[in-house]
């Protein structure tokens, strides 16, 4: 019955365009068009389609769970020496919004966020979008084919394990051990909590010995604490400009 829908779908069906822009970044055409359609449907987003009036939330929090778990699998079975820490480490690296930003970014979805969506696009949307993605695809294909498509079309294309193995994206960690190492106090003010998009954004500032060194917004406070983090680093000039962007390419 699927086969018939997925042929439907991409001659015949009124939103074959999406099925048609779905296709390369899938491997497949999707047999229930609405859920995908869902998936990119972000709350800040209005529109006269009550079918889709609602938003991709609850998707993203299914592919949260799910890619969370494909990952830890995956690692697991790859590195099989490994302890508990390390594997811990190695998922966070995987599987932060920071992330999921960079891999929805390279695999397009971005694209079909600006058609779907009548808001502005912020960075964060395309890595909520990734995760309502993974959602989907699990309630089409179940848990097997969803973790080939996050083993196959994400990981495999769009992270280099290896680099990650060495790589200490812990900025806030960063930061304290210097500050410990130079007798130096490091503290974190939050400066303003305000409504962007109709959700919660947070404004945090990095204060070292008593001095505002840096400061940066999102919508997680942790998230929020660990940019203003990476800043404060190259204000102090312990990474550079070269060091970040040699691993946000």
């Amino acid at each position: 019955m699927k086969f018939l829908f997925r042929i439907y779908n991409r001659y015949f069906a009124k939103d074959r365009d999406l099925a048609d822009r779905l296709r390369p970044v899938l491997g497949f055409t999707p047999a229930n068009l609405a859920i995908f359609k869902l998936a990119f449907s972000h709350k800040s987003s209005t529109t006269t389609d009550k079918t889709y009036a609602h938003n991709n939330e609850r998707l993203e929090y299914l592919g949260d769970a799910v890619l969370g778990t494909i990952v830890a699998e995956y690692l697991f079975k790859k590195y099989p020496g490994s302890d508990e820490g390390f594997l811990t480490k190695m998922r966070s690296k995987i599987v932060k919004r920071q992330s999921l930003n960079k891999i929805a970014d390279r695999m397009g979805l971005d694209m079909i966020l600006a058609e779907y969506n009548n808001t502005r696009l912020s960075r964060s949307m395309l890595g909520n979008a990734m995760e309502a993605l993974v959602g989907a695809v699990y309630l089409e294909c179940g848990y097997k084919a969803t973790r080939n498509f996050v083993i196959r079309k994400m990981l495999m294309n769009h992270i280099n394990i290896h680099e990650l193995e060495s790589y200490d994206d812990n900025y806030k960690s960063q930061l304290l051990e210097w500050c410990q190492k130079n007798g130096q106090t490091v503290t974190y003010k939050l400066l303003a909590r305000y409504k962007f998009e109709k959700r919660d954004r947070f404004k945090v500032a990095v204060i070292v010995d008593g001095e505002k060194i840096a400061t940066a917004d999102d919508f997680n406070k942790k998230s929020a604490e660990q940019m203003a983090s990476e800043r404060a680093l190259v204000a102090l000039g312990i990474l550079s400009e070269e060091d970040i962007e040699e691993h946000d390419d």
